[in-house]
């Protein structure tokens, strides 16, 4: 599978995944600028990038990886949760729906209260009519 940044400035093939889910912690949200992220764990040596994503360490650890050009965010790496994992935000591939659904939900005590009851709310293939 590969994918990349918005702007393709950033590019990676990942050879296989170990698993992917759905992050609702308050350090995704912040980053993202979402609600909840979905993420490939991908073993370090299974991952191939081409550019020079930017980096920043937001607690100690903990290093998120963006397009230093558009901003996507790519890519979270930390050795003591996941020695010699990295993982790759889902939304960046190319086929996001190549990937599997997520496995599970991870850091849901950080979770927004609507985003517990989403088949609840009324949902529109695009845009609702005005």
């Amino acid at each position: 599978m590969s994918g990349g940044c918005r702007c393709g400035a950033v590019r990676y093939s990942v050879a296989a995944i170990v698993r992917n889910s759905i992050c609702h912690c308050r350090d995704c949200q912040r980053s993202a600028g979402a609600p909840m992220v979905e993420w490939m764990l991908v073993d370090e040596a299974a991952l191939e990038v081409s550019g020079e994503p930017a980096s920043f360490e937001g607690s100690p650890g903990a290093v998120r990886s963006f397009c230093a050009r558009c901003g996507t965010g790519l890519f979270y790496r930390n050795a003591a949760i996941f020695p010699g994992q990295v993982d790759v935000q889902a939304a960046t591939l190319d086929d996001p729906g190549s990937v599997a659904a997520p496995a599970y939900q991870v850091q849901r005590a950080d979770a927004r209260d609507w985003a517990r009851r989403l088949d609840s709310i009324p949902a529109f293939d695009r845009f609702p009519a005005a």
